[in-house]
């Protein structure tokens, strides 16, 4: 999920309650709720470490303390600066508890980034494999909407309850930070059930006279009953898109057909690639193609995972796709995630 999304999340985690049992608890729960995508320093090594690193080891159940560990490190940083400010928090901190409370924003970091399409891999070291739910977009607007009504609505109320004079608690937003956890938890079962929905209804056609070997839905942003979808076949994949409230696939007849190209030694030398065994590793629904280079010497073996490809994009790239150049000898000289510099969408 997007970083406003996780502070969020970990804001109403405090103001749910957790605020009132020690210090520094709504502060801690808000970093350690985005801390796990510090990750993303690894794209300073370039583009194709930043993919082999993203959503890692700080995205793991094996990292998560650590990561809680290092979120509570830096805020007794500020709480000692604080003290030097001559500020106190409203409660002492009991850094027991804030551990926890970190270690547990962690975690739930990783379940929100498991809702959507790209995915986690929880138990990595150990087992690497990739697990993603598909069942919210990586922006969704209605958990912006619930969460930032539950942390703003108590602050109006507040503003109401002071010009009629009645008595100020120590803590507020209770109720706000916990009607929004319900309806997110509300969404989430809603999502699961239109997804669960829509892939029955993919699973249960035929397409150009052949079965389906798998089929996947992927959520959009603003419907939740509209979902975009591949259908893997022996030949080809079909990317189209499901009402799941109708059942009804392809409904306004979008559907888009990508032939699996031919395995060649030039493709096969590329997934041996670091770029391509990374790529492979997480891509479900990969298409790899190679062209020769426009100077006729090597080529470009492009990977793209049409889990992204969505067929309402109007976009020459798909969105996380990556390339590899080799030469003649299918040594490569080259290789990136994003477009080229001046190639072309396959």
């Amino acid at each position: 999920m997007d970083p406003l999304t996780h502070f969020l999340s970990g804001a109403c985690l405090g103001r749910a309650g957790l605020n009132r049992k020690t210090g520094l608890a709504t502060l801690t729960l808000v970093l350690a709720a985005e801390a796990p995508d510090l990750d993303v320093f690894a794209y300073f090594g370039g583009s194709v470490a930043g993919m082999a690193h993203h959503r890692g080891i700080t995205h793991s159940f094996l990292g998560s303390p650590f990561v809680a560990a290092a979120t509570v490190a830096g805020v007794y940083g500020i709480y000692r600066l604080m003290l030097r400010w001559g500020r106190r928090p409203k409660l002492p901190p009991n850094w027991k508890l804030l551990f926890l409370y970190a270690w547990l924003a962690a975690v739930l970091h990783i379940f929100l980034d498991s809702m959507n399409n790209y995915g986690v891999r929880p138990f990595a070291p150990f087992n690497p494999k990739w697990y993603s739910w598909d069942i919210v977009f990586i922006i969704d607007p209605f958990i912006w909407l619930f969460l930032i009504l539950g942390l703003t609505l108590p602050a109006l109320f507040r503003l109401i309850t002071d010009e009629i004079g009645v008595r100020k608690p120590m803590f507020r937003g209770r109720g706000g930070a916990i009607a929004a956890l319900i309806c997110i938890a509300a969404l989430i079962v809603l999502r699961d059930f239109e997804h669960r929905r829509a892939v029955v209804a993919l699973k249960s056609l035929t397409y150009r006279n052949e079965e389906p070997i798998r089929a996947s839905a992927f959520p959009t942003p603003l419907n939740p009953f509209s979902w975009s979808a591949v259908v893997e076949t022996h030949d080809f994949f079909e990317m189209t898109s499901v009402d799941a409230s109708s059942g009804e696939v392809d409904p306004q007849g979008t559907a888009v057909i990508r032939y699996k190209p031919e395995e060649t030694p030039v493709t096969l030398a590329a997934k041996k690639s670091y770029l391509g065994q990374i790529y492979l590793d997480w891509a479900e629904y990969p298409l790899v193609q190679a062209d020769v280079l426009p100077n006729q010497k090597g080529y470009i073996v492009k990977f793209i995972d049409l889990r992204f490809a969505y067929i309402t994009a109007r976009r020459r790239e798909t969105p996380l796709s990556g390339y590899v150049v080799m030469d003649r000898d299918l040594k490569v000289v080259e290789m990136g995630m994003g477009p080229r510099k001046g190639d072309r969408e396959m």
